[in-house]
């Protein structure tokens, strides 16, 4: 099922993204990070991620896949166990959309692991509308955190008892799933019949393309607490979500047009047998969640870029990171904080 292609505009459109779109939050650590490679679980093929971690050392900015990130490549990490957020980005996109989340999470104190899901990214859509997307994203997140926990340079730095996973849009169907929920193709076609004209949800009338009959959901047991924000989740109905139950928070728009609130954020909210916190940000669309914009950005993409009057994405984002840090450290316990030193030069 595809989300808008305006992802896609955001990317092409791109010129730099700035870091500081943030007032940095009082941190310890600055960020580093490492480039993963390792099989997609689907064909065998490379794919990447990226594993953001804290660093003692003061690092310059990285230009990474054409966002400027407040992070340095292979910057020594800093000692300790941190717990592990894996981030799954939504349909056509990329996870380093959200780089600002990215990095001013890592700098509270945890690893954070941004996967490029093969076959539905900016560069790549020939998975979007298959079943082999529905049920490969979670797989790929699973191969993810093998990957990160087997890394030589990361492996001792993280605690393997202390996974969550941040799911955007499309992303936080794929958290689901990893955390036990059972995907109901028919709740698809059955909403898809009441509601043509979500062209984003329903533009193949609610039909996925089956083209992987060897696939099927499967959970990771070794997720153990999730953040959604702007969460498609149509296709679960109460009895599909019985066994997700990891502490949860979900942030949504209450003037998302791409993804209803009220279908898929607010519904999932009531049905999840462990009662989740859920923030419904007042006037905020689906891409508030994105990097706040530069003003050229805004005069490129303002669909991205445009929030409207009163929403200020800058302080949602404060109020976001805020939240998630002390949510993560709650439900994984709180991050290991030996070793811990001020910045100093690389």
């Amino acid at each position: 099922m595809m989300r808008s292609c305006a992802t896609v505009l955001w990317l092409l459109s791109l010129s730099l993204v700035s870091v500081q779109a943030l007032a940095a939050p009082p941190a310890h650590y600055s960020v580093g990070y490492h480039r993963l490679t390792f099989a997609d679980p689907l064909d065998g093929q490379p794919m990447n991620a990226y594993a953001f971690y804290p660093t003692p050392s003061r690092v310059r900015g990285s230009v990474i896949d054409g966002f400027e990130v407040a992070a340095g490549e292979d910057a020594r990490i800093a000692i300790g166990r941190f717990p592990m957020l894996m981030l799954s980005h939504g349909n056509n996109g990329t996870p380093l959309a959200l780089h600002d989340l990215i990095t001013s999470i890592t700098r509270q104190g945890f690893v954070v692991v941004a996967v490029l899901h093969p076959g539905d990214n900016y560069l790549d859509q020939s998975r979007l509308g298959k079943l082999s997307n529905l049920y490969g994203r979670p797989m790929q997140i699973s191969a993810a955190i093998t990957a990160a926990l087997g890394e030589p340079m990361l492996s001792p730095f993280v605690n393997a008892e202390q996974v969550g996973v941040i799911g955007y849009s499309a992303g936080g169907e794929t958290a689901l799933i990893l955390s036990g929920a059972q995907p109901d193709l028919q709740r698809l076609r059955d909403y898809c019949l009441k509601f043509p004209a979500d062209l984003d949800a329903c533009k193949a009338h609610g039909e996925l393309v089956a083209d992987r009959d060897d696939l099927a959901p499967h959970a990771d047991p070794r997720v153990r607490a999730l953040l959604l924000m702007a969460p498609l989740s149509l296709m679960f109905g109460r009895h599909t979500l019985e066994e997700v139950k990891v502490p949860t928070l979900i942030y949504a728009g209450d003037h998302d047009q791409l993804v209803a609130p009220d279908k898929n954020a607010g519904a999932l909210a009531r049905k999840l047998p462990q009662h989740p916190e859920y923030r419904l940000l007042a006037g905020a669309g689906h891409f508030v969640f994105l990097a706040p914009c530069t003003d050229e950005q805004a005069a490129r993409s303002p669909a991205l870029c445009a929030d409207a009057e009163g929403v200020d994405r800058v302080s949602i984002h404060k109020g976001l990171v805020a939240e998630a840090g002390t949510f993560f450290g709650q439900a994984l316990s709180q991050p290991s904080r030996a070793g811990l030193q001020t910045a100093d030069q690389q």
